[in-house]
């Protein structure tokens, strides 16, 4: 039952340099049980936007042990409207989407949809460089993490 599970908040965020170029992703993951909170951001030197929105999600999500009821707060519109609207017509159609044309990203994608069918997922839109807290450090962090990837692709 869902009451009985735990209960996070999880802020997102993905950054990239270029679009592919060198991008970042992080997350703020809190617990609504215990108020305990995680934070954790990675990147990568040749990767898409819509990628980095995709990692910053699926990251925490994996490393969660149990099954738990997560409220996702993105400033990422394609990832929550592919999670509320387009992820089931996709898997009915083989993974294809409009036209016939295969889905971008659908290694994650996958993934992601493993994830929800093990948690229970909420998302919520909040609008971007609006001076949300969460959104802004995690901002800050994937900027970061694009940056290290982008001097790691200057490093001899």
């Amino acid at each position: 039952m869902a009451d009985q599970q735990p209960r996070f908040e999880l802020f997102t965020d993905g950054a990239c340099s270029g679009n592919p170029g060198p991008g970042g992703w992080a997350y703020i993951l809190r617990s609504m049980d215990t108020g305990e909170e995680e934070s954790a951001y990675g990147g990568a030197a040749d990767t898409t936007n819509n990628r980095m929105e995709l990692l910053s999600i699926i990251t925490p999500l994996e490393g969660l042990l149990s099954p738990a009821v997560v409220d996702i707060y993105s400033d990422s519109k394609y990832v929550l409207e592919g999670l509320a609207q387009w992820l089931d017509g996709w898997i009915a159609k083989g993974w294809k989407r409009s036209g016939n044309k295969p889905v971008k990203n659908k290694d994650l994608w996958q993934r992601l949809d493993l994830l929800r069918n093990r948690h229970q997922l909420r998302g919520h839109w909040i609008k971007g460089h609006n001076e949300h807290p969460e959104n802004e450090r995690c901002d800050q962090m994937a900027v970061a993490a694009a940056q290290e990837a982008q001097n790691d692709l200057k490093t001899p």
